[in-house]
């Protein structure tokens, strides 16, 4: 979209949600929506329940900024609706947005491309809870997470075949697919990818070693290295997999990559965020700070990417 074009739009900015990162939405939203004010855009925000489609025909949205996580925001839904009303969007389409926020089926396209990616096993809610869960191929310990949560929600790492059932159990509480990985030992990173240029790598240094929910969203408890204290070559390659990662799902418009390093600095992919947070202290604007792109800039540029994408073979 052009710029002068899209301020004369009214854009509405969908944050809060019914997914259990609503919270999380609503800053995300709130540092976006301010951003854009500053930018002279005419733009309100939306707070998205089971109503959206008559808010946004009420309020007369032209264009949406989506600042929506996890479930029924970035999984595809919103943006199948906003397809059908023909109002032009930020972020990837319907398939990426579903493909992506589906850990399980991400990783099983990252293997048809020869993305690293760590070795995995499924497991569905009644295996669960009929008991013992069966034997795997897999050695302690294991990251065992639901299929389709975010903000390292029902998360555990499992170190013993004793933490492995309730680690089960506790995935199960969240998703009936429950995605269980090898542990990898080396160092956590992130790359974000806008508009197909992959951002500088940052290094992610909880303090409890498990970059948890509580490390992620209390001030204090990690510490963001950037660019990453990795050798050169690594650093390149994990952009270089990050972005590979983004065309893989087809992704549009900004995304962060979840990479982990093993025992000796090779780095994989875990995870693909469609919608990653949008606070000035959020990891990919802090990776675009760095690389000289200020916080209402780089929230601009989002939007100016914005556009329906079912006609483009999105």
């Amino acid at each position: 979209m052009k710029d002068q074009s899209v301020k004369q739009k009214k854009i509405g900015v969908l944050m809060g949600g019914l997914s259990r990162e609503r919270e999380i939405s609503l800053r995300t939203g709130r540092a976006i929506l301010k951003a854009l004010a500053e930018k002279g855009y005419n733009v309100c925000s939306i707070d998205v329940g089971q109503d959206i489609a008559e808010r946004l025909v009420k309020e007369r949205i032209e264009c949406a900024f989506i600042a929506l996580h996890g479930r029924f925001g970035e999984d595809g839904t919103i943006q199948g609706m906003l397809e059908l009303m023909r109002i032009p969007y930020t972020g990837s389409g319907v398939l990426a947005s579903a493909l992506a926020l589906d850990k399980i089926m991400a990783k099983k396209v990252f293997l048809c491309e020869k993305i690293p990616t760590p070795c995995f096993e499924v497991f569905r809610r009644k295996e669960v809870e009929k008991g013992p869960p069966r034997k795997i191929p897999l050695s302690f310990p294991l990251v065992v997470k639901p299929a389709r949560e975010g903000s390292t929600i029902g998360v555990s790492i499992a170190r013993s075949e004793e933490e492995f059932l309730p680690a089960l159990k506790e995935a199960a509480k969240y998703d009936e697919a429950i995605l269980v990985e090898e542990f990898m030992k080396g160092k956590e990173i992130t790359v974000g990818i806008l508009e197909e240029i992959p951002l500088p790598v940052i290094e992610i240094v909880p303090k409890t070693g498990f970059y948890d929910y509580r490390s992620k969203y209390t001030k204090g408890e990690t510490e963001y290295i950037i660019p990453a204290r990795i050798p050169r070559e690594k650093y390149l390659y994990a952009q270089e997999i990050g972005l590979k990662a983004f065309r893989a799902l087809d992704c549009s418009g900004c995304v962060r990559v979840d990479l982990m390093t093993d025992e000796n600095g090779d780095p994989s992919v875990i995870d693909v965020n469609t919608m990653p947070g949008m606070t000035e202290t959020s990891l990919l604007p802090k990776a675009a700070s760095y690389a000289g792109i200020p916080f209402p800039d780089l929230v601009e540029r989002i939007l100016l990417g914005a556009s329906l994408k079912i006609e483009n073979g999105k």
